[in-house]
């Protein structure tokens, strides 16, 4: 009988004293501690075993768990008799800040002092020892929520300090999630204080204490040098696309079929194949999520558990407020296309708002996309990457994503869909004005001058929904060379007994334009004039079959028209639907 599986479970000697299922990964601790490396930085996805592989390897080293050593019996670590002879023979300092998600400053710095306090409440022992001065016992007692940043910052080196002298060994250095703290912090707007703060914290333990053996950190992204790890240079940092530890954090495609027979699952192999794998680490191109696999054990059917296993929310920030070419790379992607980017896989937190690169480097991190293909670019010294969706689960995250920003609008949205492949321009209007109503805000036009430049966010996020909702009747093309130039969106009819359809956006320019109707006239002069068409004849469809729509906004307005700005009642719809 294969073991119970238990959900959540992230305690190693928990599910070991529980005989829940678990798949051993043991060995990395013999790989972790023969290669000599004094910081290790790991970066993996969320729900991909790096809080459950610090407990295990807590549980193996620590002074604390010394007469523990039967929950690692018949283990892999186990047969290795060098290292049964380094069970529990360190003292080890471990902390995590995973649970560290508050919105601001004030309560972040105060959560992580109360961790402080905690392990320091754990080693109270050291008080009754004759190992601390009377100075040592004092900074002890000074170590609370309230304390000033030169104690916080410096606590885990002097409890490092504490610990060596009582135990005349030093200690091992465990912190999981250190990067949580540094994504709220972007998200909700303290970047630069919680970056000082950190990098103190992490420079006085892990760069200039003498008193630590070694250490390791994990986390789902490495953080630019220039905001945490500025003096940090014994710090190996291993990364998704790292051949080091490339087994031990997720499930390789071995693992998770030999679970599947376990489980009497074998039957369900390819399906679980096309939702869960596609993570890549190193040169394993055959990686599987953890957390879907087991509650996929647990419950026995298909559904997102890793994509819905959070709120997204940086992701969905990052896609709603992104550029241009990000959201049209991402209607690639959700296509099942790839991507070529050119890129570092350091995250850049403040650049995220401004430059792609960091946008993709970051979703690489948190296990969204996958490489397919690396070189090197020999002009700027990057790599690039050839990058696509991970499997079929992400892709259903996007799709609900993108389905989410319009549900306000949901019967509003399809209406205007029919009426679009109906050609029922009235209807064309007054719906698509419903829509802009309520969903311009969720793209940062509806308080931006009209000529800010700024409403492709919209647009794309419209022809992102357009994917969602047509894709099965329409090729959808965006941003694609055609004719003399580039066009917005083309739909391409599957069945060539359906009307094609071009659609040309413009932003009304309060410089060139005196109404919103001389903003429709230049984007549907712009079809003819670029000869949008052209593509879409040679592919054999004839040009009375292809509907010319030209669409113009003007912050929460909408006008849309054809045929060089004939009205057709356009205009008169638009008010109507504006009208209170």
């Amino acid at each position: 009988m294969p073991g119970k599986v238990g959900i959540g479970m992230q305690d190693f000697r928990k599910i070991r004293e529980r005989n829940a299922f678990y798949i051993d990964k043991t060995l990395f601790i013999k790989e972790w501690w023969e290669s000599l490396d004094d910081v290790t930085l790991i970066t993996r996805p969320r729900r991909f075993g790096k809080t459950l592989t610090m407990s295990m390897v807590e549980n193996f080293y620590s002074l604390e768990y010394a007469s523990g050593a039967v929950i690692f019996e018949g283990l892999d670590i186990w047969k290795e008799e060098k290292y049964r002879n380094l069970q529990g023979t360190f003292p080890v300092i471990s902390l995590s800040f995973a649970n560290i998600k508050e919105v601001s400053y004030e309560q972040t710095r105060k959560k992580i002092c109360q961790i402080l306090v905690n392990l320091y409440s754990r080693h109270s022992y050291l008080l009754e020892s004759n190992v601390l001065t009377k100075k040592d016992r004092d900074f002890y007692q000074s170590v609370s929520v309230n304390m000033d940043d030169a104690t916080a910052t410096f606590a885990i080196y002097q409890l490092s300090e504490y610990l060596c002298r009582y135990y005349g060994k030093k200690v091992l250095i465990f912190l999981d999630e250190y990067d949580t703290p540094m994504q709220e912090a972007y998200v909700n707007g303290y970047w630069k204080e919680m970056a000082d703060f950190i990098r103190s914290m992490l420079n006085a333990a892990f760069k200039t204490n003498p008193f630590m053996e070694r250490s390791i950190m994990t986390g789902i992204t490495r953080i630019t040098r220039e905001s945490v790890f500025s003096d940090l240079n014994n710090l190996e940092i291993v990364t998704i696309t790292s051949e080091k530890y490339e087994s031990f954090f997720g499930f390789t495609e071995d693992e998770v079929f030999a679970a599947l027979d376990e489980f009497g699952l074998s039957e369900g192999r390819q399906r679980i194949k096309e939702w869960y794998d596609g993570f890549t680490f190193g040169k394993r191109m055959d990686m599987y999520n953890p957390w879907s696999i087991l509650n996929y054990l647990d419950k026995r059917k298909l559904s997102a558990y890793w994509a819905n296993s959070s709120s997204n929310e940086l992701a969905e920030r990052l896609v709603r407020k992104g550029s241009f070419g990000i959201k049209t790379d991402l209607e690639e992607l959700i296509k099942g296309h790839s991507i070529e980017k050119s890129m570092d896989e350091q995250v850049v937190f403040k650049q995220l708002d401004r430059q792609e690169e960091a946008v993709w480097s970051l979703f690489l991190a948190c296990g969204y996309l996958k490489t397919l293909k690396c070189r090197l670019d020999e002009n700027s010294g990057k790599y690039c990457y050839e990058l696509t969706l991970t499997n079929k689960e992400v892709q259903m995250m996007f799709i609900g994503m993108i389905r989410g920003w319009f549900s306000e609008s949901r019967r509003e949205y399809s209406a205007f869909t029919a009426a679009m492949l109906t050609g029922n321009l009235e209807l064309m209007n007054e719906y698509m004005n419903k829509i802009a109503m309520n969903s311009f805000s969720f793209f940062d036009v509806g308080g931006k001058t009209p000529d800010s430049g700024q409403p492709e966010s919209f647009y794309h996020g419209f022809v992102l929904g357009l994917v969602v909702e047509l894709d099965a009747q329409y090729v959808v093309l965006s941003n694609r060379e055609s004719g003399l130039g580039r066009y917005d969106v083309v739909l391409e009819p599957k069945d060539r007994n359906m009307d094609a359809i071009i659609m040309e956006f413009k932003a009304f320019d309060q410089k060139r334009e005196k109404t919103l109707e001389d903003t429709v006239i230049r984007a549907l002069n712009q079809i003819e004039e670029k000869e949008y068409a052209q593509e879409l004849i040679a592919r054999g469809i004839p040009e009375e079959k292809i509907h010319k729509y030209g669409f113009g906004f003007k912050g929460k307005q909408v006008l849309i028209d054809t045929d060089y700005g004939s009205g057709k009642g356009s205009l008169e719809c638009m008010e109507k639907a504006l009208a209170p």
